[in-house]
């Protein structure tokens, strides 16, 4: 019985080019812009770009060189049998290509330099883009698809540096000197060799039409696989708890079927390239031999020598060779443009709107915070409506209601991850537009449901509330947090390194250190978003009392399901569809027997 599975991998499904994703056309900028842009990049090296030029340039010229020397030595020493000056002629021409040789491994070279300048600027640009982009551009995307750009992308141009812009602009010289010395030796054999360039022509445009489109699609389809393994990676133990490892292969086969079909495409008709282009050069060779051939018994070497018939072989190679070099290039380059598309599109996103020209920054807060009519909504879907409210310095304010009820966006607005869109929101009686963000988030800290933590030790992971804490601040932090009874238990304590999912300890564990973290950050204002959630009920009282002593002092804005957690806030408010509903402690609340009291019964 045959086995099937081996005769998937060489089926390939046909691409449909013309239905490139139109909405990419429209942003994509057009290739002439792009190169634009990427040459920007480059023209930083000038000095280092004129010696390769001049490399280019003196390789191109001895390159031409060679076969005419070859040429001369048939005419005036081989036909003519005169040995007389040959040895000369010989030891130039063993100069001409120690030269040539000389400058291509230096144009090669500087290249290398050049493009590794240019790709660690670019990549730079992009890492520093995305820490000024908002935090609804991340919320939009799949991280992993954003990685392949700075990955990915970026690498596929810079192999393109390394290989196709030497390539591309040596084959330009080499066809503009090898077109001008062939005219000069001789006209006729220069209209035969020229006689296959509009076959060439054509036969390049039909096959760079099509591949142009696909490596666009191979792009896309690279950062949609690259997506989705980091959205599984990080998900992984949600697959696996509920069995659903068949169904995410699947989902990851029909994304991986698809880039390689394009791939596959893509490789297949750039590869007709040399095919055709050796079917082109014996064609032309055949054509210089006869017509030249005739020519010579015909004119008696008056109009054509042996010596330059060689020579015409040699330079009708020389000339289909950058043409086939060129054309190799120009699909590399429209694979490059494709990754360079990509990282601009990052590069010309809206970045988070710049602090205002009058914005200060403050040295110190007393944290108190007041709403004043405030209103927000996300992309015209109104989350706040009118809220107002007032935390008066090292109060707790406590916000409760259901999912999508306005909670978060609250703690959005007051850390300016969004502007609200009307109203006021002060610091200490200072509009918060009126202050630099960085300034603000530095009298904050933040203490999530999702605790993260970095690749790093535990003692990293704490510094990273303050990077300047010494190692007395950072275990002092710890106890604070009562993290520090479980970090001294482990193999190498505080130097206990973390995967980033903090493998090797326990949830609880993780929400300790970031508030250790905290601590060590010495905040103002304090941010905590189900900061208890999923937590068994021993490790939640070791957190309830750590964050009862980061709280104090502290103006607190606390988001819990968990009522328990809230009982001791000065403030509770209860919101639903956007608005502050009912509002008070705990005791007034019970009191009034409304949408607070009716969660506790």
């Amino acid at each position: 019985m045959r086995n099937s599975s081996l005769k998937a991998p060489f089926q390939y499904k046909r691409i449909d080019i013309s239905s490139v994703n139109a909405d990419q056309q429209k942003k994509a900028k057009n290739m002439g812009t792009t190169l634009k842009r990427i040459w920007q990049y480059i023209a930083i090296e000038k000095g280092m770009l004129t010696l390769v030029i001049l490399m280019v340039l003196i390789s191109s010229i001895f390159a031409l060189l060679g076969p005419f020397l070859v040429g001369r030595a048939i005419d005036n020493f081989i036909i003519t049998q005169e040995a007389n000056g040959l040895g000369y002629l010989l030891l130039a021409l063993i100069a001409v290509y120690i030269i040539h040789s000389v400058s291509l491994f230096l144009q090669n070279f500087w290249m290398v330099g050049i493009a590794q300048n240019t790709v660690y600027t670019l990549r730079k640009n992009l890492f520093e883009q995305f820490h000024r982009l908002p935090i609804s551009y991340f919320d939009k995307r799949q991280h992993g698809e954003l990685m392949s750009r700075l990955t990915n992308d970026i690498d596929n141009i810079n192999n393109t540096l390394n290989q196709s812009v030497i390539q591309i602009f040596s084959s330009v010289l080499t066809l503009i000197g090898t077109l001008v010395v062939m005219l000069y030796l001789s006209p006729i054999l220069t209209v035969v060799a020229m006689s296959i360039i509009p076959v060439m022509y054509f036969a390049m445009r039909w096959i760079t039409r099509r591949t142009g489109p696909l490596y666009k699609l191979q792009q896309r389809h690279l950062g949609k696989v690259n997506g989705y393994v980091e959205e599984i990676v990080s998900g992984q133990h949600v697959v696996k708890t509920y069995s659903q490892e068949n169904y995410v292969t699947n989902q990851f086969e029909k994304r991986n079927n698809d880039l390689k079909n394009t791939g596959f495409w893509a490789l297949t008709i750039s590869g007709f390239i040399p095919k055709v282009m050796n079917m082109l050069n014996f064609l032309s060779f055949g054509l210089i031999a006869l017509v030249g051939g005739i020519l010579v018994i015909v004119s008696d070497t008056s109009l054509v020598t042996v010596g330059t018939i060689v020579i015409f072989t040699e330079y009708a190679r020389q000339f289909t060779r950058p043409l086939n070099e060129l054309s190799n290039q120009f699909n590399m380059l429209l694979s490059a443009i494709a990754g360079a598309e990509r990282v601009f599109n990052v590069m010309d996103e809206t970045q988070e709107e710049l602090d205002e020209k009058d914005a200060i920054t403050i040295n110190d807060t007393n944290g108190h915070v007041v709403f004043s009519n405030v209103s927000f909504g996300y992309e015209n879907t109104k989350t706040l409506d009118n809220i107002s409210f007032e935390a008066s310095p090292g109060e707790t304010i406590a916000l409760v209601g259901h999912t999508g009820a306005g909670k978060t966006t609250i703690i959005n607005l007051i850390s300016r991850f969004y502007n609200y869109d009307s109203g006021l929101i002060t610091l200490d009686g200072l509009d918060i537009k009126k202050i630099k963000r960085s300034s603000l988030r530095s009298h904050m800290a933040f203490v999530l449901q999702d605790a993260f933590l970095f690749h790093g030790t535990i003692r990293e992971n704490i510094r990273y509330g303050k990077l300047t804490a010494s190692d007395h601040e950072v275990e002092k932090a710890a106890k604070n947090a009562n993290a520090y009874e479980f970090i001294s238990h482990l193999p190498k304590g505080f130097d206990t390194i973390l995967d980033q999912d903090g493998s090797g300890i326990s949830q609880g564990q993780k929400q300790l250190l970031t508030i250790a973290r905290a601590l060590l950050a010495e905040p103002k204002i304090l941010i905590l978003d189900e900061a208890t959630s999923n937590i068994d009920t021993i490790t939640e009282i070791k957190i309830q009392d750590a964050l009862k002593r980061l709280m104090e002092g502290r103006t607190s804005f606390v988001v819990a399901h968990r009522l328990n957690t809230i009982r001791e806030a000065d403030i509770i408010m209860m919101m639903k569809n956007g608005k502050i509903i009912e509002k008070g402690n705990h005791n007034s609340l019970m009191k009034q027997k409304g949408y607070y009291y009716e969660l506790h019964s």
